[in-house]
């Protein structure tokens, strides 16, 4: 049986290319939210970090009525580093929109997103964005898309996609660009008309696999899903079966559907139907509700593995417990592997240490966010260099690859192309259009850690680069990551200008004056290839000698400010960046600087 009066579309794109504009364009269009209503821009980023990076973190749901039609849409992230989030809610929607950039075109994001939902056998619609630019291109993009559907060996049915050209700033749709661009009434008629409706089995007993979990403050965990059988009620007592097979029973205290930013609660939902339940406390991805008399959980949705690990261990620096409520290495434990109820795409592991958990992620944006949700919820931990993960393969070690894409201005692509080949990357691609020239690469992820700041270096800031996760491939051997050493504080203390105004000659400062630091902590990046162990807390003498000039002010260059994925790429092994609520700090692992040597002499003697 198949429902006519529901669709279940999500939207999927590269990040930046305007899919949460484009969520708030329908949702105002559609009259679900009124002109009279003040919502802030891409209202469906609720997260702080959501809002103040600009991308989608989070998968979320909504709906608009559009005629006697339920449209239930899931905004979905846009960067790589989340593609667990695309991958756990492609199996709750009948189609896709693939939102693309009219000037940018497909981007390594958007053919990792559209190989997912061409797997699960669905028909895209694409959109393509931004029109209203100046240098937009879109014939040319809409060429580019058609080869990546080829490329992904989509079938007949899903290369002869209906395709719509948008303004999602501006507020309009068309499917020929020569036509009135009155409003984005031609998108929602293209959904009605090409997304199928849901096929259910209304009359089975229930099943319902939980794709996300929300979370409000009255009745804690809610358990969002697609019913895929049968009917669900309040009140009623029902089953979630967990992965290792175990069933436990809960009475649904709350169920709720989605109307535009807002859940509203209901009495009864069917199959084909986006829902909200709440009752299990523990409820968690990828289980399955089912009816108590007739346990049919349905199988896990396969999420891809972890490519990139770091060590998070408990915060045992001299300054520990300033700045943070939560400095121990039990709560730690217990924070990190509460994330893991509905981080789907996250590993940790306990190691031989109690105070140190491996934890494994998709990608150094994946981990960071994580490690900054801590540090504003008041945690203190310090976290290692990223590592990727390798495995054995048939031909021996392989790696995780990405596939790089970057725009530049022509004068600095030398330097980026020589880079990214000393680091084991392999050219597939070289395009020019104007001034800017396109690279694409694959390389070794690892050869990715701590690149970008060269990147922006290299390109005064005015280049852009993007990646996915392309498989597995050879090891490509060592490669060097930072060919400068650094500067290490000797001794604790506060820094002074006085000192400070010395070092700044022998590379670039990390600190200001005033700043308390403490032995075997970072204070700058040297101008050589070795370490130098500094002393920044260095006063001047207060003697009755008179000098020349003594009434010149101290003059010192800007220092740099990391922030923390800054930080992360800039480490090697033997250093750790530690984060607090108010402050990121970098240190060696090894505090004192005797105990260093010793550890030098030890490794360069084996």
């Amino acid at each position: 049986m198949q429902r006519q009066d529901v669709r279940n579309i999500a939207i999927i794109a590269h990040v930046d290319h305007g899919k949460t504009t484009l969520v708030d364009c329908l949702l105002r269009q559609s009259g679900t939210i009124g002109a009279h209503q003040q919502v802030q821009e891409r209202a469906m980023d609720k997260l702080d970090l959501e809002r103040e990076r600009g991308i989608t973190i989070l998968s979320k749901n909504t709906a608009i009525e559009w005629g006697d039609i339920t449209i239930n849409i899931v905004d979905t992230p846009g960067h790589s580093d989340f593609g667990g989030e695309v991958e756990r809610v492609l199996g709750m929607v009948d189609s896709v929109l693939l939102v693309v950039d009219a000037f940018e075109g497909p981007m390594p994001q958007t053919r990792f997103v559209l190989r997912k939902a061409l797997a699960h056998g669905v028909r895209p619609l694409v959109v393509i964005n931004k029109c209203d630019r100046p240098d937009s291109r879109p014939d040319y993009v809409l060429d580019a898309i058609f080869d990546l559907f080829v490329a992904l060996d989509a079938t007949d049915e899903q290369l002869d996609f209906p395709v719509l050209y948008a303004s999602a700033r501006d507020g309009w749709a068309v499917s020929e660009l020569d036509q009135p661009r009155d409003g984005v009434d031609p998108l929602l008629d293209a959904i009605l008309e090409h997304v199928p409706g849901p096929e259910v089995d209304a009359d089975g007993p229930l099943q319902m696999q939980v794709a996300t979990i929300d979370y409000d403050e009255f009745v804690g965990r809610i358990a969002v899903g697609r019913i895929r059988r049968g009917v669900i009620q309040k009140g009623r007592v029902v089953s979630a079966v967990a992965l290792d097979g175990k069933a436990r029973q809960a009475r649904i205290s709350r169920l709720v559907g989605f109307e535009g930013l807002n859940q509203v609660e209901i009495d009864e939902a069917r199959a084909g139907d986006i829902v909200g339940i709440a009752g299990f406390t523990d409820a968690l991805p990828n289980e399955t509700i089912c009816a108590t008399e007739a346990l049919d959980p349905l199988p896990a949705v396969a999420v891809d593995e972890p490519t990139i690990a770091m060590a998070f261990i408990a915060n045992n620096g001299p300054l520990s417990g300033i700045d943070g409520k939560f400095v121990t290495s039990r709560k730690l434990r217990e924070r990190l592997y509460r994330e893991l109820q509905s981080n789907v795409s996250l590993r940790v592991e306990d190691t031989d240490s109690p105070e140190v958990f491996r934890v494994s992620g998709r990608g150094e944006l994946h981990l960071g966010i994580l490690i900054e949700q801590m540090r504003r919820e008041g945690y203190e931990v310090m976290v290692s260099m990223p590592e990727v993960i390798v495995h054995e393969g048939e031909d021996g070690l392989e790696e995780p690859y990405e596939e790089v894409t970057i725009d530049c201005g022509e004068a600095f692509s030398g330097a980026v192309i020589q880079d990214l080949n000393l680091r084991g990357g392999e050219m597939t691609d070289l395009r020019q259009a104007g001034d800017t020239v396109r690279i694409e690469y694959r390389i070794p992820a690892r050869g990715l850690i701590g690149y970008r700041s060269r990147f922006l270096t290299q390109t005064r800031g005015t280049g852009t680069l993007y990646k996915s996760f392309a498989g597995y491939g050879p090891y490509k051997g060592a490669f060097q990551r930072r060919s400068n050493g650094v500067l290490i504080a000797l001794e604790p203390g506060v820094s002074t200008s006085y000192s400070l105004e010395t070092l700044q000659e022998r590379g670039t400062l990390f600190i200001e004056p005033g700043e308390q630091v403490y032995g075997g902590m970072l204070v700058g990046e040297s101008a050589r290839p070795q370490d130098l162990v500094v002393n920044p807390c260095k006063a001047k003498k207060l003697d009755n000698m008179r000098q020349a000039f003594k009434d010149v002010d101290t003059r010192l260059n800007a220092v740099r400010k990391m922030g923390l994925e800054e930080a992360l790429e800039f480490i090697n092994d033997d250093e750790l960046v530690e984060v607090t609520p108010t402050a990121i700090r970098l240190r060696k692992r090894t505090l004192d600087h005797s105990d260093r040597r010793r550890e030098e002499k030890r490794r360069a003697a084996s």
